[in-house]
């Protein structure tokens, strides 16, 4: 619906020379308009004249082609221009949801586009902790919001298989054969052991020189493919990995279309740094290749060690290449990391730009800040680390402590607990903007009040139930317009209407946390709705259209949650 409104903006501007863009805000209170523009502010200054009066000669411009939409255009404070839609729009709106349930929404901005997004990128052989699990909620998210904008995605996880991480966790295993756990043991003993191995390999690393010798002489071997008993370790461990972080995919709600591994990028990583070291983009220094970022204002790092191997660097080289030539039609690559790597990524993507423009220009990093707890920080190399299914696991508990017994058959209580868990951490992750740090309190995370993925997950079933009692008692959705009395327009209406605006901002800005704060509030009107109407209602004329408007709160918000990767419970 803004779409109008800025194209006659901007066509107003183009015409007084006033600085583009033009953007279009919404009013903290309603009774100011449903749209505000501050377009004579800014362009008072460029003109250097009174934004009153600016104001006021671009309104009488406006109303010489105003808008189908709009009701009224005004003036407020110092020369903001605020605009008041018509009724109808709203009522509109709704019939469109109510065709469209599933699809509401839905833009067509990225329609034709292929758009990479990796995420997630797990360590094999290392638990999958916090921030795995929330470079998968925000990956998740955002390769939803692609989807939803009409984009053809390709999700890509690029998990750790190969490096001293991995030989040091094998180093242990060859040192602890006889506890190794037999093939048929549960998945969790088995990456207990993969954790505990790891911990080992690396305490001793730091404190042994000949411990340390022989981990990167194990390093080497897992490069070169050879040496049949320490490959079966490796093999062995890498399926337990890989078996594990699959159970854990599916449980959050996410399917990788392709799995590029380390080891399978390195060679070419390095075969085109040792090609463009020759081209000048990458130099030698003490024996090690180097890019050398001071040149563009960035850092230097290394790219091949003294030892001649691959650094991470050089296989996020071969990685991005390889993307490119499985999905040459790539218009986006996005890579999900914590922030903590910015300036890491600042640099591979300058490096890439100099290898090939086109990937680089269209590689673009996603940095998320970090999840903390009252202990601090945490910490994957003492083992003193929050793993992501105990954290899900304490949440799951909680929540089956807080629900009602609704008379849930034993499957149905642990998936609904789990539901929610899954959504009360998602929801914790994603409300934030992406970069800021998160401190987790578990107790308002569940909680069905207020600012909570519970609280949006209850709203939505409160709706559903509506919907459920209104076949039992008979009271029919409206056809058309003809077919219900109409009433004031509130806040429930003006705000399912913002929806595919929200999805476009929130797609265009790599911020969930758009989509977050906007279900929030569209619940809190649905619930301030539902406390002071009755909904149903065989007697009153207004009952049809509330129904219809619970039917379109209920598929506005399920979609919106649906981006967040939250499911919404069949009962709560």
């Amino acid at each position: 619906m803004d779409t109008e409104i800025t194209l006659i903006l901007r066509d107003i501007a183009r015409r007084l020379s006033i600085e583009q863009p033009i953007h279009l805000e919404y009013p903290e209170n309603p009774d100011f308009g449903d749209y505000s523009s501050n377009i004579a502010l800014i362009g008072a200054k460029s003109l250097k004249t009174n934004p009153k009066e600016l104001a006021q000669k671009i309104v009488e411009e406006i109303k010489k082609n105003m808008p189908l939409s709009v009701e009224r255009v005004e003036i407020a404070g110092p020369g903001f221009i605020n605009f008041k839609l018509k009724d109808r729009v709203f009522i509109a709106n709704i019939f469109d949801v109510l065709k469209n349930s599933q699809d509401c929404g839905k833009g067509s901005k990225d329609k034709g586009k292929r758009i990479i997004v990796e995420y997630t990128d797990p360590n094999l052989f290392k638990v999958f902790h916090i921030g795995h699990l929330m470079s998968n909620a925000i990956g998740e998210s955002l390769a939803r919001l692609a989807e939803y904008s009409g984009a053809s995605v390709v999700r890509i996880c690029y998990p750790s298989d190969i490096g001293l991480h991995i030989a040091k966790a094998v180093w242990a295993m060859d040192k602890h054969r006889s506890e190794i756990p037999s093939d048929d043991a549960d998945i969790q003993a088995k990456t207990d052991f993969l954790g505990k191995m790891y911990v080992e390999g690396t305490e001793v690393y730091e404190k042994s020189k000949e411990d340390q010798d022989d981990i990167d002489a194990i390093n080497e071997i897992l490069y070169a493919g050879g040496h049949s008993t320490v490959m079966e370790l490796y093999k062995k461990g890498k399926n337990w990995s890989t078996e594990h972080f699959e159970i854990l995919y599916n449980r959050l709600g996410t399917k990788f279309d392709n799995y590029i591994y380390e080891s399978q990028v390195a060679t070419k990583g390095l075969d085109i740094v040792k090609s463009f070291q020759k081209k000048g983009v990458f130099e030698e220094s003490q024996g090690a290749v180097i890019f050398p970022g001071e040149k563009y204002g960035l850092h230097t790092r290394v790219f091949v060690n003294a030892r001649g191997l691959p650094t991470y660097e050089t296989k996020e080289v071969g990685l991005n290449v390889t993307k490119f030539e499985l999905y040459p039609d790539t218009q986006e690559s996005l890579i999900v990391t914590a922030s903590e790597q910015n300036d890491y990524f600042k640099v591979l993507i300058k490096a890439l730009c100099l290898i090939d423009k086109n990937i680089g220009s269209k590689t673009i990093h996603v940095g998320h800040g970090m999840m903390r707890f009252s202990h601090g920080k945490m910490s994957s190399r003492t083992g003193n680390v929050v793993t992501a299914e105990s954290l899900l696991a304490d949440i799951k508990n909680m929540v089956k402590e807080k629900i009602v017994d609704r008379g849930f058959s034993p499957e149905e209580f642990e998936d609904i607990s789990d539901i929610i868990a899954i959504g009360a951490l998602k929801y914790t992750v994603l409300r934030q903007s992406i970069g800021s740090d998160i401190v987790f309190d578990s107790v308002s995370s569940i909680s069905f009040e207020g600012d909570s993925g519970p609280y949006l997950q209850y709203s939505a079933v409160r709706a559903a139930s509506i919907l459920e009692k209104a076949k039992e008692e008979n009271i029919h959705l409206p056809k058309s317009f003809s077919d219900i009395s109409l009433p004031q327009i509130g806040i429930l209406e003006r705000l399912l209407a913002r929806f595919p605006e929200i999805v476009t901002r929130a797609r265009a800005e790599y911020s969930p946390q758009h989509m977050a704060n906007y279900l929030i509030n569209l619940a809190g009107a649905f619930n301030s709705f539902y406390a002071t109407q009755i909904i149903l209602d065989k007697n009153d004329p207004l009952s049809p259209y509330r129904l219809a408007l619970t039917k379109a709160f209920l598929a506005t918000i399920t979609n919106g949650l649906w981006i967040l990767g939250i499911k919404v419970p069949r009962r709560m």
